[in-house]
């Protein structure tokens, strides 16, 4: 929560506080109902799965007074989005899922471009976003080594898949394929030092995704990933 508040000063800062064209609005996604949750500036919160068909009558009014500076043409477009999902979470509720919740992951996922990954408790999805990038890739090591003590995925390897997208061929398609190799390299240099003893099964790809076609390139491991260590011990991140 300390780092998207972070995000959303970044965001006034560059766009301005005033928020005439752009309002970052702090938004929560709750799973089992896929419920949103918007943060308001008085630190309240608007959590729709609470919100019952008598109280969704004055949304335009819970609404300002969470946000209480957003535009009308903002209020407008955010109440449409608002009372989408309250209908769709009355559908989840009259159609209740059955979903297996236990954790089954055998691939951890780095970067972005996994919009085509929809099976429950498959992979474990890092977005380059954090400042500390290290610590989501070691609590994602140590679900995949859990999974696999435990049983409840094959204890014969893993998948560490990087993926950057890029919009234009040339320069930019160039520039998604360092960063998904230096991705898929900071992320093995993390697991060597704190799962020495996964890095044997693990399965390393990179790729590249084409915002334009979704075509995802995979190139091949052997020239992509530096194994080569300097003297001092320290893997190279290229």
């Amino acid at each position: 929560m300390a780092h998207t508040k972070c995000l959303k000063r970044q965001a006034e800062k560059i766009f301005g506080s005033n928020h005439t064209t752009i309002y970052p609005i702090i938004c929560g996604f709750e799973t089992d109902e896929d419920a949103l949750l918007l943060h308001g500036d008085n630190d309240k919160v608007l959590d729709l799965s609470t919100i019952s068909p008598e109280q969704a009558l004055t949304l335009d009014k819970q609404v300002s007074e969470l946000l209480p500076n957003l535009s009308e043409q903002m209020k407008s477009d955010l109440l449409r989005l608002a009372h989408g999902n309250l209908k769709w979470i009355d559908q989840v509720r009259k159609n209740p899922r059955t979903l297996d919740s236990e954790h089954r992951e055998w691939t951890i996922c780095l970067g972005r471009g996994f919009d085509f990954l929809h099976t429950p408790n498959l992979a474990l999805i890092i977005g380059p976003y954090s400042p500390d990038l290290a610590d989501p890739i070691r609590k994602a090591a140590g679900i995949i080594e859990a999974n696999m003590q435990s049983g409840r995925i094959p204890d014969d390897g893993f998948l560490l898949f990087a993926s950057v997208p890029y919009r234009e061929i040339g320069m930019d398609q160039a520039r998604a394929e360092l960063k998904s190799r230096f991705l898929a390299n900071f992320a093995t240099k993390v697991i060597r030092a704190e799962f020495p003893q996964l890095i044997d099964r693990m399965h390393t790809r990179t790729a590249t995704l084409s915002w334009r076609s979704r075509a995802l390139k995979v190139f091949d491991e052997k020239y992509l990933i530096c194994n080569c260590t300097e003297k001092n011990g320290q893997y190279c991140s290229m």
